[in-house]
């Protein structure tokens, strides 16, 4: 079953985007390149706790 984790933004710490995640089969934390719309630019977003 996937679980919603938060994406957070690593320049403005601003919490952007909610995806799923299955954590049985990834375990370790996500880190995607998304767009930030308080930085106004494409930044990289790692999953919060």
């Amino acid at each position: 079953m996937a679980d919603k984790v938060i994406l957070t933004c690593t320049e403005c710490l601003s919490r952007n985007y909610t995806t799923p995640k299955n954590k049985k089969t990834h375990t370790e934390r996500l880190e995607i390149k998304k767009y930030c719309p308080k930085c106004g630019k494409h930044t990289l977003h790692k999953e919060t706790k």
